[in-house]
C-alpha cells in the first residue's frame, strides 16, 4: 500500500470511528496506540481489522480500503435525511475534511452555482406569472 493509500485508509477508519487522533482510533478499535504506530511503520493495516470495522459499521470494504463506491453497504445504508440522521451535518463536514483543498473548492463552487440556479428559477417563475397576468387580465 502506498503512503498516500495507507494514509487515506487510516483517515477513513478515523472517520468511521469518529476519531480525530491515532490514540482515539486505537481505543475505538480495541488495540494499543503502539499497534497503530506499528501499522504506520509497516505502511499496512491487518485485513481482519478492516473487515471487522466494515462489518461493525455496515460500510463497504471497497470504500474503506480504496475509497471507491458507496460508503455504506446497500442493505444497511438509508438515505441521509434530517429525520433519519440528526448528525448528518457533522458526518458531511467530517467527509468534506477528507477531501483535497481543490475538491473542497469545487464543491463550494457547485453550491454557489446551485444557489444561483435557484434564484434564476425563482425569477423565471415571477416573470412567467407576470406574463400570464398580462396575457389574461383578471375580469
Amino acid at each position: 500500500m502506498s503512503i498516500n493509500g495507507f494514509a487515506a485508509v487510516l483517515a477513513r477508519m478515523k472517520l468511521v470511528t469518529q476519531s480525530t487522533t491515532d490514540s482515539g482510533l486505537s481505543a475505538a478499535l480495541g488495540v494499543s496506540p503502539q499497534t497503530v504506530s506499528s501499522w504506520k511503520g509497516r505502511d499496512s493495516i491487518p485485513y481482519a481489522i478492516c473487515v471487522d470495522l466494515a462489518n461493525k459499521h455496515g460500510i463497504s470494504l471497497d470504500w474503506l480500503l480504496v475509497g471507491e463506491g458507496p460508503r455504506f453497504r446497500a442493505h444497511t445504508h438509508q438515505a441521509v435525511s434530517h429525520n433519519a440522521d440528526p448528525d448528518w451535518e457533522t458526518q458531511l463536514l467530517a467527509e468534506m475534511r477528507l477531501l483535497s483543498p481543490q475538491d473542497q473548492r469545487a464543491i463550494a463552487l457547485a453550491i454557489q452555482e446551485k444557489q444561483r440556479l435557484r434564484e434564476l428559477e425563482q425569477q423565471l417563475e415571477e416573470v412567467s406569472s407576470l406574463l400570464s397576468q398580462l396575457q389574461n387580465p383578471a375580469s
